[in-house]
This record gives C-alpha cells, structure tokens and sequence, in this order.
C-alpha cells in the first residue's frame, strides 16, 4: 500500500502513511476542512431550524 500523501510505501508504524510526518499533513488537512463530504447547504439548514425551536419551546 502506497501513502496517500507522498505515494511512498507505507510504514505498518504509521499506515496508512509512511512517516509521522504524512500523518500530520493528512490531519491538517481535515482540521481545515479540505475534505468534505458533498451534500446540499439545505440540510444543514433544516438543522440548525429544529435546534432553534428546541430552545425557544
């Protein structure tokens, strides 16, 4: 299995990465929100509206 951040073979101390240092740009990565999940602006939306009448109730 190669890394998925530098295509390096993987070490099994690490994997799916090959270095501690792949591990912390692929965390980097999610913290800033590179990675996201496609889906429609409504749902979260319709969220934050059923948490809103909850602490009016």
């Amino acid at each position: 299995m190669a890394c998925p951040i530098c295509q390096k073979p993987a070490d099994p101390k690490y994997r799916p990465f090959c270095s501690s240092r792949c591990a912390d740009i692929d965390l980097a990565r999610w913290l800033r929100g590179d990675y996201v999940i496609p889906g429609s602006a409504v749902e979260e939306e319709e969220s934050s509206d059923r948490e809103g009448e909850q602490s009016e109730g």
